[in-house]
């Protein structure tokens, strides 16, 4: 798959780049990381134009966290119009109201340290209704970072991309699974000591 994204970026350049940005941002099984590397390598040979790369990323990605949003917002509009039980509308409730106490961090940290969680936060804050406004500026800031590092670090490291790659992906999962053990930790301890006292 690596050689395969290797040749493309060349051939399709920044299309490749804005829509491979876009669909990552949407859970789908996108190599959008090795492109933007890929992309900021060629820059750094002088295939293809350093801000051009950056800014093609940015909109794709940007794009795609607005169409995450969107969609995760329809569908709890229509999850609620099919009627959830009671138990299940109680656990809605809590997810959102601690998403909305950390919306802006969890926004702005799933755009680049812990980007695999990035297009279910997307989804979450549309059907927990955050505030559109403070979700958009806090994805774009994290969207910044993300482009930046990767389309930086592809320029500055041309001649081993393969390697970078394999390395941020690694990195950028144990992050995400560290992440995820800590919050299913508390949660876990937190449903123990509800238990305790009931």
């Amino acid at each position: 798959m690596t050689e395969t994204v290797l040749a493309l970026v060349p051939s399709y350049g920044l299309l490749l780049v804005a829509l491979g940005t876009f669909f990552s941002c949407l859970a789908l099984p996108v190599p959008s990381s090795l492109i933007m590397l890929s992309a900021g390598g060629f820059a750094a040979a002088g295939d293809l134009v350093l801000w051009q790369v950056g800014a093609t990323a940015l909109i794709g990605a940007i794009a795609g966290d607005q169409m995450g949003y969107l969609i995760g917002r329809y569908a709890a509009q229509h999850l609620r119009g099919r009627g959830l039980s009671a138990r299940r509308a109680a656990l809605m409730a809590r997810a959102e109201a601690k998403l909305h106490e950390n919306a802006a961090m969890a926004v702005f940290f799933s755009r680049w340290l812990v980007s695999p969680l990035g297009p279910y936060v997307n989804f979450a804050g549309g059907a927990a209704r955050i505030d559109w406004r403070g979700f958009t500026r806090a994805g774009a800031a994290g969207e910044v970072v993300w482009v930046t590092l990767y389309v930086g670090l592809g320029a500055a490291f041309a001649d081993d991309i393969v390697a970078l790659a394999d390395m941020l992906g690694n990195a950028s999962g144990l992050i995400a699974a560290g992440v995820v053990a800590g919050a299913l930790a508390l949660w876990l301890r937190a449903a123990l000591r509800h238990r305790g006292t009931a």
